[in-house]
């Protein structure tokens, strides 16, 4: 049996739980709050995607393509899930609600300037895409630049930047010529 700071007895069967510490400032007192927490998984599948079960579920969930730190937030937000928590610690129902969520996140109250698809050109409506679909869509943008000949699809031909950075010293291609002396 282990004991914790506030001499509360955690019988050994207990295979996994979380410890939390609350301090209150005018009581001097330290309580502890013991959750036993069910089965962990190191690696859990969301979405098509290999999520790593130790990491916080907030940070875990940007491993997804077209996940960013905001809209792991809301997702976390709406789920009503603790982002702190590990991600391994999800049970089945919680994954579920999770890939309902990434599905279709406007039906869920998240808003639309959250989307990274906005006024799509093809459909004309806000979009959330996520892996292939997301990566499809940038091709496809990328390929549609390409075929009307705008600025940006020229510089995408010809493999430079596109965002107006310099090139004289960067964005160079094939061996390095070096600078020969001259004789004397």
């Amino acid at each position: 049996m282990g004991l914790c700071p506030a001499g509360v007895q955690i019988p050994p069967s207990a295979p996994f739980f979380y410890l939390f510490f609350f301090f209150y400032k005018h009581d001097y007192f330290l309580e502890v709050l013991i959750l036993n927490q069910g089965e962990f998984r190191h690696r859990l599948r969301i979405s098509k995607t290999d999520i790593d079960g130790t990491a916080s579920l907030e940070f875990a969930l940007q491993a997804i393509k077209g996940i960013g730190k905001a809209m792991a937030k809301a997702i976390v937000r709406v789920a009503e899930l603790d982002g702190k928590m590990k991600a391994g610690y999800l049970t089945d129902e919680d994954v579920k609600k999770i890939e309902d969520i990434l599905r279709d996140p406007a039906k869920h109250g998240i808003p639309s300037w959250m989307f990274n698809r906005k006024r799509d050109p093809y459909s004309g409506e806000d979009k959330h895409l996520i892996e292939s679909d997301w990566i499809l869509a940038v091709q496809q943008d990328i390929a549609t630049m390409k075929r009307i000949r705008c600025y940006r699809g020229i510089r995408h031909e010809l493999g430079l930047p596109c965002r107006g950075q310099r090139t004289k010293s960067t964005f160079r291609r094939g061996p390095t010529v070096g600078v020969s002396k001259k004789k004397k």
